[in-house]
């Protein structure tokens, strides 16, 4: 209960976000599942249920994944390289690639987020031609409508995830 309230006291979080935690108030048992634990690494990246709370996928666990991408960058000064960005049709995807692009230019890292949807192709592209460092790819597996997912790739575009972005994500 200690980080739901932690989300309803923070002037960080947007009054839309806390009206949803607000209307599961009485609802321990719902508070404690979208609490209890951070949204984890997967393959790749994060997977979850889109919503509020600390265990599901929402612009600030979105933004917390990138910015362990950013820290990695930074640490490996590999900046100037780039990360593209592409996004899918799944609900969410083109907020979270926006959020993801704000977060590296927030840190001076070059963020080329396609302006509409791609297929994966387009991106393997981008990323030679243009010769950045890692990609980010809001595109999920095969999941139900509710959930979605962030990919973080090399320039192979195989899903090795170097652990202290994993790491740096989760501090």
């Amino acid at each position: 209960m200690e980080r739901y309230h932690q989300w309803l006291a923070d002037p960080a979080i947007d009054e839309a976000t806390k009206e949803d935690l607000r209307k599961i108030a009485a609802d321990e048992k719902e508070i404690k599942e979208r609490f209890y634990k951070d949204l984890e690494f997967g393959t790749g990246g994060l997977r979850g249920i889109i919503g509020a709370g600390s265990n599901r996928l929402n612009r600030y666990t979105v933004g917390r994944a990138t910015q362990g991408l950013a820290n990695y960058i930074l640490k490996e000064g590999t900046q100037d390289k780039g990360v593209a960005i592409a996004y899918d049709s799944r609900h969410m995807s083109p907020e979270f690639a926006q959020i993801a692009g704000l977060v590296l230019a927030g840190n001076g890292i070059r963020a080329y987020v396609y302006p509409s949807l791609r297929p994966t192709p387009m991106l393997s592209f981008a990323v030679r031609n243009w010769a950045a460092q890692l990609v980010s790819l809001s595109q999920p597996a095969i999941t139900p409508p509710n959930t979605t997912g962030t990919k973080f790739t090399g320039q192979t575009a195989h899903r090795s995830l170097h652990p202290e972005i994993k790491t740096s994500s989760q501090k």
